[in-house]
């Protein structure tokens, strides 16, 4: 199976002729409902189709919490009060908006929530059903609709208000495609799918606990599932993330279930021409566990080079199809390299002709 790319689309990418690039190596573009106003999805999609006829995904937020808009720039400050409000605000150091609004029926004083992926951290002192006050335990830069953890589990719907009606328009629109957030169980990925209505494609993220927990059952009712790292790791040690990320591609395998994997593949191309050589290696490694498809995000959304990245990532695809075909072909006839083919440690890997090693 040649390994897919999905793109998530965002305001660096949603222009006619980057999208028309894009078409290219894409397989799927993405669209995330975390960050896509339930009045753009119609338009939106109307756009895209404008310019590929490649399929359209609907990501829903799910069962997740998030800040709202803040202003450009804002950093909280350790020690100092924030004000938490289900009111749709524009943040700043000592207001932030939290969704879904059913959340503050969870707080309580001395929970902990962490907020975006720079590390702070606020305690609750106050909360109620209109609001909470807390204290910035850790301080740093707070941006926009950006992901919020607490300490302890929430019981929140798995689709939100604008997923259903996310859902519905996409159906209506011909849209089969469809990511859950989220995933907890075999039960919101049946209901999803219900949604979505007959030929529907759902896509499972595993990247919660619950998810972790109950991956088979998600697999087993998934047309695919992707694992998220970056709200993964919110779950669970960031250090164990790698091990997951293994275990829930073997068990996709085991299933016969595509496996997608997504978050920082690409990170240091939102804003320079090339990845690192971590990165590169990473995505190998990734192929090399078993994914069936890799999903750029902040690259193609808010990055400076968005064509740049799918182009790195079909790159670094096809120089694994190839070694990978190479193997099978020397292991099918069981021979080693000839002398002037160079062996490099760990397998028969054959270099390019190329190339000079």
């Amino acid at each position: 199976m040649r390994t897919k790319i999905l793109c998530t689309l965002g305001p660096a990418s949603l222009d006619s002729d980057v999208i028309r690039r894009l078409d290219e190596r894409v397989n799927l573009f993405r669209l995330n409902l975390s960050h896509t106003p339930v009045d753009k999805v119609a338009p939106l999609i109307g756009f895209i189709r404008r310019h590929t006829a490649k399929p359209i995904c609907l990501d829903t937020d799910g069962d997740q919490v998030r800040c709202g808009v803040v202003e450009g720039g804002v950093k909280v400050l350790e020690g100092h009060t924030i004000r938490l409000t289900p009111e749709a605000i524009i943040g700043n150091a000592k207001r932030l908006t939290l969704r879904p609004e059913a959340v503050f029926d969870a707080l309580r004083p001395g929970d902990e929530l962490g907020i975006d992926i720079s590390g702070v951290v606020v305690g609750i002192v106050e909360a109620s059903s209109v609001g909470a006050t807390a204290v910035v335990k850790e301080g740093g830069p707070v941006c926009s609709n950006r992901a919020v953890t607490l300490d302890k589990a929430t019981h929140l719907p798995p689709l939100t208000d604008t997923d259903l009606e996310a859902v519905r328009i996409g159906r209506d629109l011909g849209v089969r495609h469809f990511a859950l957030s989220f995933a907890r169980s075999r039960k919101d990925v049946s209901r999803l799918r219900k949604l979505g209505g007959a030929g529907s494609f759902i896509i499972s993220k595993i990247e919660s606990r619950a998810g972790v927990r109950n991956m088979d059952g998600i697999i087993e009712s998934s047309d695919a599932v992707l694992v998220d790292r970056g709200d993964l790791s919110r779950q669970i040690p960031l250090e164990y993330v790698p091990m997951y990320q293994k275990e829930i591609i073997r068990r996709a395998n085991s299933a016969s279930t595509p496996a997608f994997v997504a978050t920082n593949l690409l990170e240091s191309m939102v804003v320079n021409r090339r990845p690192t050589i971590a990165e590169a290696n990473d995505i190998i490694n990734t192929l090399l566990d078993g994914a069936h498809g890799l999903v750029l995000a902040s690259e193609t959304t808010i990055g400076n080079n968005p064509v740049a990245s799918i182009e790195m990532v079909a790159r670094l695809i096809d120089a694994f199809e190839w070694s990978r075909g190479r193997r099978l072909i020397l292991k099918a006839r069981q021979r080693k390299p000839s002398g002037d083919e160079e062996k490099l440690p760990g397998g028969d890997f054959i270099a390019p002709e190329h190339l000079v090693l």
